[in-house]
């Protein structure tokens, strides 16, 4: 692109400094920035020429500012021009001013080396750091001498960069700092490799296969084996020692480890090609999953048995790839965690990932033996799918579960597999729509398309010993409640035809009009009649008439959301002394003349029922949705109900409030109906799900969602206000519930 005269003075009067010899080769440079850099990029550009003109350091930095960056910039991106100007006005206001030309030289051929802006800032800080420390003790004046060695050390950065990695040169660095801070003349022999340690450090640091080195090699790689060209992009080790950054891949391309040595017989490049093998075959063949609902250790068991499956397709399409991936996969020793002191999670991961990698793993624990065998059988039908890997990991996580699995000392010995990725591409992290109606959904699939279950959400608990929340604490698995005969429901409703007609007779007087009249309306839908009469005769009159002769009708109904929450527990199928049926029957029989009271009022409603068995496993089933009628569908589920295990309130409390709350209406009703206090078999302090139980009704009232208990338990006098307040009624006669459930929820609502 040739720039106009015009153009060229713009650009010239817009970089501001006066030097003389800048006018010989502005032209020159500002040529090749345009076809470079974006207009952005263009001010950028001229605003740190700018800034490096006005240090004071002649035309010389300048010079080589404008020369290299705009390469560096269209290599790594725009923002290295800021990061580059920024750090020469630092090393300006330091005693090592001298050092910027010699600093700035250094900067394309580490564009070069480093592959990446974020590897660049990393070198940037590293020789910035050197200066500071080194010029910082010099005789033990700060900061007002130069440092000796920064000069060296950039005349001998482009033969560093070609035998180091990043972490390689922070090593031989940081060892020229230690040793030789109090000595200036050994200090430059050092970092001008003139010195016998300087060269011994630096062998001794030159390890493993650099990847600038092989990156052509690469790309043809990926190009001819996987018809893929992603951006390979660099990153260093050196700088994170707490978490150590994995490969990965997005849509702005492949990250790898700027070096790799050696490992378990594999040379660096064979490192790289099965890093680049696994990752293609997960572009390839790996679908994304939505991540809201998956627990940590469900999500890493996810990432486990997807990594087999791409790995076993990519062994399938290339044999050879199968002696890399071997190789490199750890085998766990069978023995080597030991649950009672550590959590064992990624250990059982691990053997059960190396045995459906290799058939002859020799495990003999029985649930990796089963979970490879049917990874192998599900892969024999084809390439299995990521759905089908999730499904399975799920299953293998809540077969295996351990308490010590929550301890926070992890057995990570022999858990990592090198050449994987850190699996960010499976993830998809979004807020659902409405649950609800993706169970509507999901039922009305055809059978083969049935969901085998959906994981679990995670529900905090509260502590009232250390009045704190215990963080997703409690699993909550929801589902839809099985079938049974809707004649059965009917067949109760015919039982108690005396209470229906009673209820009826109630009914037909909460039951609100459809449309009232709304008078004196100056635009409405239809003519008053009176009105308009009146207005003609004050007309006639000579008096002002009234204009409101219209009217209008607005919808007078009953604005309100009702949730029945049942407890399902055990206990349910207790037969009350002096009764013939148990409690589980005369609920039934209740809930089902409250779901016809409702029904014939019009007002929203769901039911929903739950259990516990321990913290890990809430179960909440759904019976009837807001969206469904009372109808057979609804009536079925009612009659299949069954009883068991125990009663962790706080959660399904939690979870009944998730759908109430998104619901439009005005008010909002929650009636649990129980038989009994929370309790769970995991729990020995009897007041733990009391207290939580409690905290969880104050967070609804907070959200506007009135709770209301009945409950069935002639003792609950003993904790029922602790949890509820005044907002709840004992039925101490649990024969009578089934007249009495109705005729409170119409008491509540009228």
């Amino acid at each position: 692109m040739s720039l106009s005269d015009a153009e060229m003075l713009a650009y010239r009067e817009e970089l501001r400094c006066g030097f003389s010899e800048l006018d010989e080769v502005f032209e020159g440079c500002m040529q090749g920035a345009v076809s470079l850099l974006s207009p952005q990029g263009i001010k950028d550009y001229l605003e740190g020429a700018s800034l490096i003109c006005m240090i004071g350091r002649g035309f010389e930095p300048v010079l080589v500012y404008l020369e290299e960056m705009p390469e560096v910039a269209s290599k790594l991106g725009e923002d290295t021009l800021q990061r580059v100007s920024q750090a020469v006005w630092k090393i300006s206001r330091t005693p090592n001013g001298m050092a910027i030309p010699s600093f700035l030289q250094t900067i394309a051929e580490a564009a070069r080396r480093l592959g990446s802006a974020e590897s660049l800032q990393r070198y940037i800080d590293l020789v910035l750091d050197m200066m500071e420390r080194t010029a910082g003790s010099i005789h033990g004046i700060h900061a007002t001498q130069p440092s000796p060695g920064a000069v060296p050390l950039f005349e001998q950065m482009p033969f560093l960069l070609s035998q180091l990695s990043l972490v390689g040169l922070k090593k031989w660095v940081d060892y020229g700092v230690l040793h030789y801070n109090d000595h200036p003349d050994r200090q430059k022999d050092y970092f001008s490799l003139q010195s016998a340690d300087s060269r011994a450090v630096l062998q001794r640091e030159r390890y493993g296969t650099l990847f600038m080195d092989n990156e052509r090699k690469l790309d043809m790689y990926l190009r001819a084996l996987w018809q893929e060209h992603p951006q390979l992009v660099p990153y260093s080790e050196a700088f994170d020692e707490l978490r150590k950054p994995r490969p990965y891949f997005d849509d702005l391309g492949v990250r790898v480890p700027d070096v790799l040595n050696d490992k378990c017989g594999v040379s660096g490049i064979d490192r790289y090609r099965a890093l680049l093998a696994h990752m293609a075959a997960h572009r390839r063949w790996s679908a994304r999953i939505i991540a809201d609902n998956y627990s940590p250790f469900q999500r890493v068991a996810t990432e486990h048995f997807e990594d087999c499956r791409v790995d076993h397709l990519a062994m399938r399409r290339y044999p050879g790839l199968r002696r890399l991936f071997l190789a490199l996969h750890p085998r766990p020793a069978e023995d080597a965690c030991h649950a009672e002191e550590e959590s064992c999670i990624l250990h059982r991961l691990a053997m059960v990932s190396y045995a459906m990698m290799n058939p002859e793993h020799g495990y003999q624990n029985p649930f990796v033996i089963e979970f490879a065998d049917k990874f192998r059988a599900l892969m024999a039908d084809g390439e299995g799918s990521t759905k089908e890997m999730a499904g399975l990991a799920l299953s293998f996580i809540a077969r295996t579960r351990l308490q010590s699995d929550q301890l926070p000392k992890v057995h990570f010995t022999d858990t990592e597999v090198h050449y994987r990725d850190d699996n960010r591409h499976l993830w998809q992290f979004i807020e659902e729509g409405d649950e609800e109606e993706q169970f509507e959904e999901e039922r009305r699939r055809a059978p083969e398309e049935e969901p085998q279950g959906l994981p679990p959400r995670h529900y905090p608990e509260w502590d009232y010993h250390s009045k704190t929340y215990r963080p997703d604490w409690v699993s909550l698995y929801e589902s839809l409640h099985p079938s049974g005969r809707a004649a059965d429901i009917d067949r109760l409703l015919t039982k108690h035809a005396a209470v229906a007609k009673h209820l009826e007779r109630l009914l037909d007087m909460l039951k609100p009009q459809n449309f009232v009249r709304v008078r004196y309306q100056e635009e409405g839908s239809e003519l008053d009649l009176d009105v308009a009469i009146r207005s003609l005769i004050d007309l006639k009159s000579g008096i002002t008439p009234d204009p409101r002769i219209n009217m209008s009708h607005k919808h007078d109904s009953r604005d309100i959301a009702v949730m029945l929450l049942l407890d399902l527990s055990a206990s349910l199928n207790d037969i009350p002394e002096g009764c013939a049926q148990s409690v589980l029957q005369l609920s039934q029989e209740a809930v089902a003349l409250m779901g016809w009271a409702i029904e014939r009022l019009g007002d929203s409603f769901a039911i929903a029922g739950f259990s516990s068995n321990t913290r890990h496993e809430v179960r909440y089933q759904h019976i009837k949705g807001f969206s469904e009628h009372w109808g057979d569908e609804v009536k079925g589920r009612l009659a299949a109900m069954e009883a068991g295990y125990s009663t962790r309130m706080g959660a399904a409390l939690r979870h009944a409030a998730h759908y109430l709350g998104a619901r439009k209406e005005e008010k909002k009703l929650l009636l649990v109906l129980t038989d009994g206090e929370p309790s769970d078999i995991d729990v020995h302090d009897p007041e733990m799900l009391i207290h939580d139980t409690h905290k969880a009704v104050q967070e609804l009232d907070q959200d506007g969602i009135y709770t209301y208990c009945i409950n069935l338990d002639p003792n609950a006098d003993d904790y029922v206000d602790k949890i509820f307040g005044q907002q709840y009624t004992v039925i101490d006669k649990v024969e009578r519930l089934p007249e009495r459930l109705p005729q409170l929820f119409l008491a509540l609502t009228k």
